[in-house]
């Protein structure tokens, strides 16, 4: 079977977050998203450069992946059948169920490793709480709702 010619970036990274999930981070190695994407070990290394640099632009999607699902799930949640406690529910339950397939513990836990990336991970966190204070009108009780979900 011939090799794909092209594969989009964002195939490419959930091939990376996956695996950083299943074995670590130290798992990822050209040979190994080579095999994974079906893409040559020298076109990854021609499309990222580095393998640093491939695991922080899968690591950096990851993250605009969830600031992608956060804005969805808001605009779900914010119609007058959501208002309060309801809303709140309604969009945890929403980004919920968008971020099942995104491995969210891998990359939170790469990201504690990275100086840029938990400024992307505590800004993340700062969204959401202020998207659940929005429905329940107090940033205190939101940030207990954020600690709990």
């Amino acid at each position: 079977m011939a090799r794909p010619k092209t594969l989009p970036d964002s195939e490419v990274f959930a091939v990376i977050l996956q695996r950083i999930a299943a074995e670590g981070e130290k798992s990822v190695a050209f040979s190994a998203i080579s095999r994974a994407t079906g893409l040559a070990g020298a076109s990854l290394v021609q499309r990222y450069g580095s393998l640093p640099k491939m695991v922080a632009a899968a690591l950096d999607w990851g993250w605009d992946e969830l600031d992608r699902m956060a804005a969805a799930a808001q605009n779900g949640a914010d119609t007058a059948e959501h208002a309060g406690a309801k809303g709140a529910q309604a969009l945890l339950k929403a980004l919920s169920e968008m971020v099942a397939g995104l491995p969210m513990a891998a990359l939170l836990a790469a990201s504690l490793r990275h100086a840029h990336l938990r400024g992307r991970a505590a800004a993340w966190k700062e969204r959401v709480e202020a998207m659940i204070a929005h429905h329940l009108r107090e940033r205190d009780a939101a940030a207990m709702v954020f600690a709990a979900w």
